[in-house]
C-alpha cells in the first residue's frame, strides 16, 4: 500500500506544482488522491476536510499573525540604520570590521523582523556597498551578507518553530525558541570567527574607534529596538509569558516603537500593515491545513512506516540514521522552501528521530538549521539569489566565496546533531 500511495502522492504533487497550481492546493489534492486507494471519494474528501479544519483549531496559532504583524511593522519602522550603527560599535576593532558589522546587523535585524530576506536586503543594502568602497572583495561581501542572513530564522521570534511545533504534535514553542536562540547564536558567532580569520589574512581594514559620547548616542538609539529581543527571550526564559503572550507583547511594543518612540511610520500606514499580515497569515494557515490532510494521508497509507523501515534497513545506528536524515534535509532544503518542507517531512522524519532517542525539540532545531542552510544553497535558495542581487554580483561569484561558509555550517550542523547539550542546555536549564 505504501509504495503505490507514495507514487501517487509524489506524482500528483509534482504535476500540479509544475502546472503552477498553488502549493496548498497541490498538497491537498495529492493527499486526497493517495487516500482514494483505500477510501471512496466522498469519505476521502470529508475526512480530509475534517482533518484540515481541526488542525487550525489551536490557541498556539495566535502567535503566528502576531509575530508576523510585529515583523511587518519592524521592517517598515526605519530601525535598520540604528542597528547597523550599533553593530559597528560591537564590531569595533575586530579584523574585517565592516563584514563583522554586516553579520551582527543581520543577527539583530533578522531576530527582530523574523525574516532572513528582510535582513539581507535592509542590512546588506547598507553594508555591502560600504565594504566594496573599503576594498573588500565584492563576492566576499555578498557571501558574508548571504551566509549570516538566515540566523533570523533561528533566533526568536521564529515562525518556522511555531509551524514545526504544530506539525510535531505540540512540541514546546518556548523550548524551541530557546534552543533556536542558541543555534542561531552559534551560527552568527562562527561566521564572525571565520570572517575575522579571512580578513586578517587578506589585510582588510579595521574600523576606527569612536568617542564615548558617540558610543552612548549609538547605544541609546538602538536600545528601544533591541528591547524587543529582550522582552521575548527574557520573558520566556523567566517564565513570565508564554510564546503566544510574547507575540501579543511584541505587537504592542513594535506599534509603540514605530508610532511613538521612533516616529518613522504614520498612522495611515497601519491598514497596509494589517492587510500584509492577513495575506501572509492566510497563506501559512492554508499550508498548515493542507499539511494536516497530507499527514492523514501518509499515516493512513503507511508511508512513514515504510520510510522508517527503509532507513532502518540501511542502519539502526543513531549516528548513521541522523546522518541519513541530515543528508535528506539538506537536499530537500536545496529545492524546497522552508514552510512546505517542514509540513511535508516532519511527520515522516520526527518519528524516526524519536526512535533513535532524539527529543522533538532537539530535532526541531536540527531540522530548521538544515532548511535554513537550504535558503542560501543553489539551485533554488532564495536567500542566495536575493543576496547576490543586493550585492550586484553574479550568483557564481557569491557561491565561490560562500564555499568556506558552507563547510563551516556543515561542521556546525554535525555538532548540533551529535552533541544535544549544545542547543538543549538553555531549554533544560529553564525546565522546558
Amino acid at each position: 500500500m505504501a509504495g503505490p500511495a507514495s507514487l501517487i502522492l509524489i506524482s500528483v504533487f509534482a504535476v500540479l506544482t509544475a502546472l503552477g497550481i498553488p502549493l496548498a492546493l497541490s498538497i491537498t489534492a495529492a493527499a486526497i488522491a493517495a487516500v482514494l486507494l483505500v477510501l471512496p471519494f466522498d469519505m476521502a474528501l470529508f475526512t480530509a476536510a475534517q482533518k484540515m479544519l481541526a488542525s487550525l483549531d489551536s490557541f498556539t496559532l495566535l502567535a503566528v499573525p502576531f509575530f508576523i504583524l510585529s515583523g511587518v511593522i519592524m521592517n517598515s519602522g526605519g530601525i535598520a540604520i540604528r542597528l547597523v550603527d550599533f553593530a559597528k560599535l560591537m564590531a569595533g576593532r575586530i579584523p574585517g570590521s565592516l563584514a563583522q558589522t554586516n553579520i551582527a546587523g543581520n543577527m539583530l535585524f533578522g531576530a527582530i523582523s523574523g525574516s532572513a530576506i528582510a535582513a539581507s536586503t535592509s542590512i546588506g543594502g547598507v553594508m555591502v556597498p560600504m565594504q566594496k568602497r573599503e576594498g573588500y572583495d565584492p563576492g566576499f561581501a555578498a557571501a558574508v551578507n548571504i551566509a549570516s542572513a538566515p540566523t533570523g530564522m533561528l533566533i526568536p521570534p521564529s515562525t518556522a518553530f511555531i509551524i514545526y511545533s504544530l506539525v510535531a504534535g505540540g512540541a514546546s514553542i518556548s523550548a524551541l525558541f530557546l534552543g533556536g536562540a542558541v543555534a542561531g547564536g552559534l551560527w552568527g558567532i562562527s561566521m564572525m570567527i571565520l570572517t575575522g580569520f579571512i580578513a586578517r589574512r587578506r589585510g582588510w581594514p579595521v574600523a576606527q574607534g569612536i568617542s564615548c559620547r558617540d558610543a552612548v548616542r549609538v547605544v541609546g538609539r538602538a536600545i528601544p529596538s533591541l528591547m524587543l529581543i529582550v522582552l521575548i527571550i527574557g520573558g520566556i526564559m523567566l517564565g513570565i509569558v508564554t510564546a503566544v503572550e510574547a507575540s501579543g507583547i511584541a505587537v504592542v511594543y513594535t506599534l509603540l516603537l514605530a508610532f511613538v518612540i521612533h516616529r518613522t511610520v504614520r498612522l495611515r500606514a497601519l491598514p497596509g500593515f494589517l492587510i500584509e499580515t492577513v495575506q501572509m497569515t492566510g497563506a501559512i494557515m492554508l499550508l498548515l491545513a493542507a499539511s494536516a490532510a497530507l499527514s492523514f494521508a501518509m499515516a493512513f497509507t503507511g508511508i512513514p512506516a515504510a520510510v522508517t523501515a527503509i532507513i532502518f534497513a540501511i542502519s539502526d545506528d543513531p549516528v548513521m540514521v541522523m546522518l541519513i536524515i541530515n543528508l535528506l534535509l539538506l537536499v530537500v532544503g536545496c529545492f524546497m522552501d522552508m514552510g512546505p518542507a517542514i509540513l511535508i517531512f516532519t511527520p515522516i522524519l520526527l518519528p524516526i528521530a524519536q526512535k533513535v532517542g532524539y527529543d522533538p525539540v532537539h530535532f526541531g532545531v536540527i531540522m530548521i538549521f538544515n532548511l535554513a542552510m537550504g535558503t542560501i544553497t543553489p539551485p533554488v535558495g532564495t536567500g542566495l539569489f536575493v543576496g547576490a542581487s543586493v550585492a550586484r554580483v553574479k550568483v557564481e561569484a557569491a557561491v565561490r566565496a560562500l564555499a568556506p561558509f558552507y563547510l563551516l555550517l556543515l561542521a556546525l550542523l554535525l555538532l548540533i546533531t551529535y552533541l544535544p547539550w549544545l542547543t538543549m542546555w538553555l531549554p533544560r536549564h529553564f525546565g522546558l
